[in-house]
């Protein structure tokens, strides 16, 4: 599996690494293998704060060398965003029927888009930090797109081929803001700092496939709260991205999570939010593990 990541090593130096997971063996430690074991540091330098890798062809990644035993370390326990600074964090709500029907909307004719800002961008191991503001954080596991190449007016047919890879997300939602305050606050709901942790990798799109089908799950602690699989999507991926190409220009490291399952703790009978102490495990077969503690956010006031 090609998959990239990136992390802070023990010197606070930012490394781009092969990510390798062990899917959902929790207990079996994932690897990784600095760029530059198997290239040059200057070449991994570049990749790790420049996004550069959207500019290799899929030949590029296919003849990077197949590192040797030993140069696969364990990796660290909390990794960076895969994407360095992505421009857009664009968002698809009510993608799944299952989803629209439990929260009793009416399935959308058009896609729901919201987006989120980058200060909510957080990465695995990261803390989900719950703020003072809300008492009523939710959890959504999500399969997130990562754009390619530029796109602009992209037809269905074609969208796919601006699509670098996947990885895994997690649309934390503050539900008192983003539907219990006038308008509904969407924007505000869903973009408190460290409200889209992502990760643990990417994995390129010749390895993971079109996404169409892809099982994506939400675990509470060692809990099921979330099962479904993307061929469940009201609008798939194709449409997601030729609709949003015809509104804004999508830029290579460009983030779109797809939409979330039925299960959602709001949804609950009771509702569940989270709370200090929960730990969030966003599980998608041929990525692996997104895994967030919460904590209650500390002010100084």
């Amino acid at each position: 599996m090609t998959a990239f990541c990136r992390y802070i090593d023990s010197s606070g130096k930012v490394r781009f690494a092969l990510y390798q997971s062990h899917g959902s063996d929790a207990s079996s430690p994932a690897k990784v293998c600095p760029l530059s074991s198997i290239t040059d540091e200057a070449t991994e330098e570049v990749l790790a704060t420049d996004n550069q890798i959207f500019a290799w062809s899929a030949e590029q990644i296919a003849e990077l060398p197949d590192p040797a035993a030993s140069q696969w370390i364990n990796a660290p326990a909390k990794l960076l965003p895969p994407v360095n600074n992505p421009e857009k964090v664009i968002c698809i709500g009510l993608n799944y029927l299952d989803h629209a029907i439990e929260t009793g909307s009416e399935p959308p004719e058009l896609p729901v888009v919201f987006s989120k800002f980058n200060s909510s961008l957080i990465g695995h191991g990261d803390a989900i930090v719950l703020p003072t503001l809300s008492q009523k954080v939710d959890y959504e596991a999500e399969l997130v797109v990562v754009i390619g190449r530029t796109a602009r007016h992209v037809s269905k047919e074609d969208a796919m081929d601006y699509v670098f890879g996947f990885t895994a997300g997690h649309d934390v939602s503050a539900r008192d803001w983003q539907k219990g305050r006038p308008g509904g606050q969407w924007l505000l709901g869903k973009t408190f700092d460290t409200f889209a942790p992502v990760g643990p990798a990417i994995v390129t799109k010749t390895q993971f496939g079109d996404g169409s089908d892809a099982s994506v799950k939400m675990y509470l602690g060692n809990d099921l709260a979330q099962s479904s699989t993307t061929a469940q999507l009201i609008f798939d991926i194709p449409t997601l991205i030729s609709h949003l190409s015809g509104f804004v220009t999508l830029r290579p490291g460009d983030l779109i999570f797809t939409g979330t399952p039925p299960g959602v703790g709001a949804a609950r009978n009771p509702p569940r939010f989270l709370a200090d102490g929960d730990v969030c495990t966003v599980e998608i077969e041929g990525i692996g593990r997104l895994t967030n503690p919460c904590r209650d956010e500390v002010t100084s006031r």
